[in-house]
């Protein structure tokens, strides 16, 4: 593949819609009874992230709304709504972008705090040589809403994937591409020569102005 990989975000970058918010509100409609039981544990883990000097970032990013999820349930359903549902979520540049990608010989890489079902099934549909999402190396049972030994690639959490991938494909990251939408992912996109800034929030737009990235608008129509 040579030297060259392009690192994308997920949600609001490659998708024009929240895959993880999509999944959370399929479960709750076909299990309802499961609405107070997550309302409660992701409330409890919030605070005690928060008490804990976690950044609120974080805090409230908590797994507590899957809480006595399985892992079979959340593969299941992430194949079904990625299938029919959320890759009409996709833009066409998107799409044209990576069709790009893969023309010029580079590897593209999916790095997203999803949850790591749905981030495998959107890498899946979508054709992704690697995909990095929020979860344990061992999947099996069911959640209880922490994320304690996950591999969590979250804001400065996905510099350290983007590295640990870069080194083990002989990529050199001055010669690769960087694809994300929130301030979150400016950490990982400076690691690449090449920056691009997917609909940027307000924030990113600054840091893109400051530091000369491109920025475009992919978006459903």
């Amino acid at each position: 593949m040579g030297e060259v990989g392009a690192y994308f975000d997920l949600d609001g970058t490659l998708l024009d819609a929240s895959s993880e918010k999509t999944l959370t509100a399929t479960l709750l409609r076909r299990r309802p009874w499961r609405f107070p039981v997550g309302l409660v544990s992701w409330s409890v883990r919030a605070l005690v992230n928060l008490l804990r000097g976690r950044a609120p970032y974080d805090a409230l990013r908590n797994r507590g709304h899957f809480t006595g999820a399985s892992w079979s349930t959340l593969e299941r359903l992430s194949e079904e709504l990625v299938e029919q549902n959320l890759m009409r979520c996709v833009p066409q540049e998107a799409l044209n972008r990576l069709a790009w990608h893969r023309g010029q010989g580079h590897r593209c890489i999916l790095v997203t705090a999803t949850v790591a079902p749905m981030a495998e099934a959107m890498g899946k549909q979508l054709g992704m040589d690697a995909v990095y999402g929020c979860g344990p190396t061992e999947r099996s049972g069911r959640l209880s809403g922490s994320e304690k030994g996950w591999s969590v690639p979250r804001r400065k959490g996905k510099v350290p994937v983007v590295r640990a991938d870069a080194e083990a494909n002989g990529h050199d990251l001055t010669q690769c591409w960087a694809y994300g939408n929130t301030h979150a992912d400016s950490w990982f996109m400076r690691e690449c020569g090449h920056a691009i800034a997917v609909n940027p929030e307000v924030a990113l737009v600054k840091e893109a102005e400051a530091r000369g990235w491109d920025q475009v608008q992919w978006r459903v129509a």
